[in-house]
C-alpha cells in the first residue's frame, strides 16, 4: 500500500513537472521592450496631484519622468472616445449626465476640474476655472506618440472595440499600449479584434490563476495575457507575495500593482520584485526609486 501511494504521488510531481514546461506561457508583448522596473504608472495622470483623466495631468506627469500614463476610456453618443474614469461627467465636472448619452461638444463644454481636490475635504479646488477639458483619446495619443499608456476599457455597451483598436492603428500605437479592462466579455472582444495590442488579464482570468497559485499550482496556469494587475491584498487575502510574483513571471507574466501611494508599501512591493506600480502620487514613488 505504502509503495502505491509513493508512485501516485511520484507520477502526480511528474505530471506537474511536465506540465510546467508544456504549458503555454503569456504572449510576448512589445509593450515591455526595454521597459525599467518597477515602471512609474501615473493612476489618471497622477490623481492625486492633479485633476484626474486630463492632459493637464498627463502633462505634468510627463515632465516629471513617469513610464506610463494610465487612463479609462468611454464614448461619447458620437463616437468620440473620450477619457474619463466615470461613465458619467458628475463627480468631476461641472455637469450631469451619461457621457455615452452626450455629444463630444456636450462632455468638453464641462470643466473637468470643477470638484477635484487635493484635499480630503474638498476645501479648495485649485484648477477651476483654468479651461481644463475631458480630452479625447485621439488627442492624448497626438500628444504623447512616444509614451506607454495602460488604458482601461470602461464602457461595455455600446461596444468600443472596434474604434479603440483603429484608433490605436492609426496612430501606430500597438507597441505602446496595454489595455486592461475589469469586464470579462470587453477584453475578450477586444483581443479578437486587435490581437496585435497587449493585454492585462481581466478579473474572471486572474481569479483562477490566483487560485491555483494559492495551492501551489500557479505554474500550470497557461495564460493569453501578458500582465496581471492587482491590490495588495483583497478580501483579507495578501495576493501580491514574493511567492506569487516569482510564480508570475515563471509563466511569463509582468506584475502590477494598484493603487500604490504609501511610500512603505511602495518600498515592499520594489523588494518582492514588482514589474510596475500605479499610483495617485507618481511624485512619492519617483523618491522612493530615487529618480
Amino acid at each position: 500500500m505504502k509503495k502505491w501511494i509513493v508512485r501516485i504521488l511520484v507520477a502526480v510531481v511528474v505530471l506537474i513537472f511536465v506540465g510546467m514546461l508544456v504549458m503555454p506561457k503569456a504572449p510576448q508583448a512589445a509593450y515591455y521592450q526595454n521597459a525599467p522596473r518597477p515602471m512609474v504608472i501615473a493612476h489618471q495622470g497622477g490623481d492625486g496631484l492633479w485633476p484626474s483623466n486630463t492632459l493637464f495631468a498627463f502633462e505634468h506627469a510627463a515632465e516629471l519622468g513617469v513610464d506610463v500614463l494610465e487612463m479609462d476610456i468611454h464614448a461619447t453618443k458620437d463616437g468620440i472616445l473620450v477619457v474619463s474614469h466615470d461613465e458619467t461627467v458628475d463627480r468631476l465636472t461641472d455637469g450631469e449626465g451619461l457621457i455615452k448619452e452626450k455629444s463630444l461638444a456636450e462632455v468638453q463644454s464641462y470643466d473637468a476640474a470643477y470638484d477635484w481636490s487635493p484635499l480630503d475635504d474638498g476645501a479648495e479646488y485649485p484648477y477651476r476655472g483654468q479651461g481644463i477639458t475631458i480630452p479625447t483619446l485621439e488627442s492624448v495619443f497626438e500628444r504623447f506618440p512616444d509614451y506607454r499608456m495602460n488604458i482601461e476599457i470602461k464602457q461595455a455597451e455600446p461596444s468600443i472595440a472596434q474604434p479603440f483598436c483603429d484608433l490605436i492603428r492609426k496612430h501606430g500605437m500597438e507597441d505602446k499600449v496595454l489595455v486592461a479592462s475589469f469586464k470579462d466579455e470587453a477584453l475578450a472582444e477586444f483581443r479578437e479584434i486587435c490581437p496585435e495590442v497587449a493585454t492585462s488579464g481581466s478579473r474572471g482570468q486572474i481569479k483562477p490563476f490566483i487560485y491555483m497559485h494559492l495551492v501551489f499550482l500557479g505554474r500550470l496556469y497557461p495564460p493569453n495575457f501578458s500582465a496581471v494587475q492587482l491590490p495588495i491584498e483583497d478580501s483579507g487575502i495578501t495576493l501580491l507575495t514574493s511567492r506569487f510574483v516569482k510564480v508570475a513571471h515563471a509563466r511569463g507574466l509582468w506584475v502590477d500593482a494598484w493603487t500604490i501611494d504609501d511610500p512603505a508599501e511602495m518600498r515592499m512591493l520594489i523588494e518582492i520584485g514588482v514589474d510596475g506600480i500605479i499610483t495617485d502620487r507618481p511624485d512619492l514613488l519617483m523618491e522612493v526609486l530615487g529618480r
